[in-house]
């Protein structure tokens, strides 16, 4: 988990959320907090930031005085370089944090050589928690400049030598190419938007797309699976709806017998007190030994 002078969500309410991130205190929107108040009205006034939406997915932020453009934050072994950006995002998504935890302990308990395949990887939370751990990563995601992000965090963390593959690429067209290149993985992680365009405008709707991304993921791994890990963020998919896909994902006829087991759980961020902030849900494959 993160220690706290590297992360808190403080309070949430009114469709945004308060946040400690490191040196910084942010105000942010929060569309999961839109049916309850702040519990602690007091602490927004001290907010070093607020980012107001302007735009569907854009913004600009609004600080009262001069902030540093960049810092870091520890994630136990490594750090995240963050910076304010047009969408509001830090760099950081916190409710990852046990994900990269448990990660972590997966590629560990190989005792081996394992091969990583990281799909939608943005700023390389899960790739260095793979890494850090002594996995080889492979990290795709469409935007370069967000590549070029993770890849200073891996710089960052003293993993700039690290087995690291950096792809920009669509992931759909890159796991399709992996596929018929007959490329195995031991494990596949895969943080899914509910939109998105790949870097030639290929089109990503996840309602459409997610079903066939995951019997691709499934095939890669087809006979040497160790764990898979699928993250979504859209209200609509819930753990039993995302475990019912990834379970029909793993048992086509033509894809090997592996033994596992799917489990959920929603990914929670909790207040000092205690008060918690729904932000999406995680669904496991893990090997029955």
């Amino acid at each position: 988990m993160l220690p706290p002078e590297s992360y808190q969500l403080l309070d949430f309410g009114d469709g945004r959320r308060l946040e400690q991130v490191g040196r910084l205190r942010v105000d942010r929107p929060c569309p999961a907090a839109q049916q309850v108040a702040p519990r602690e009205p007091g602490l927004w006034r001290a907010a070093d930031a607020r980012f107001e939406r302007t735009a569907a997915a854009e913004g600009h932020w609004i600080a009262p005085k001069d902030l540093p453009s960049r810092w870091t934050v520890l994630c136990g072994p490594f750090q995240l370089e963050l910076k304010r950006t047009e969408y509001g995002h830090l760099g950081l998504f916190a409710e990852h944090a046990g994900n990269w935890d448990w990660i972590a302990r997966q590629v560990r308990a190989v005792g081996g050589p394992i091969r990583v395949l990281n799909l939608f990887a943005y700023t390389g939370g899960s790739t260095l928690a793979a890494a850090a751990a002594g996995a080889q990563v492979v990290h795709v995601d469409a935007a370069r400049n967000v590549v070029a992000w993770a890849r200073r965090n891996a710089e960052l963390s003293s993993l700039a030598g690290a087995p690291i593959r950096w792809i920009v690429e669509d992931a759909r067209k890159f796991v399709r190419r992996e596929q018929k290149r007959q490329a195995g993985y031991d494990a596949v992680i895969l943080d899914p938007p509910s939109y998105g365009h790949g870097p030639r405008g290929e089109v990503w709707r996840l309602s459409k797309h997610l079903q066939g991304l995951l019997a691709g993921c499934a095939a890669l791994t087809a006979g040497r699976r160790r764990f898979l890990l699928l993250t979504c963020h859209t209200p609509e998919f819930d753990g039993p709806r995302l475990e019912g896909l990834l379970a029909e994902a793993l048992g086509g006829p033509r894809l090997a017998p592996d033994r596992g087991r799917i489990s959920s759980r929603p990914m929670v961020l909790r207040t000092p007190s205690g008060a918690e902030l729904q932000s999406g849900v995680a669904v496991f494959w893990e090997r029955c030994e």
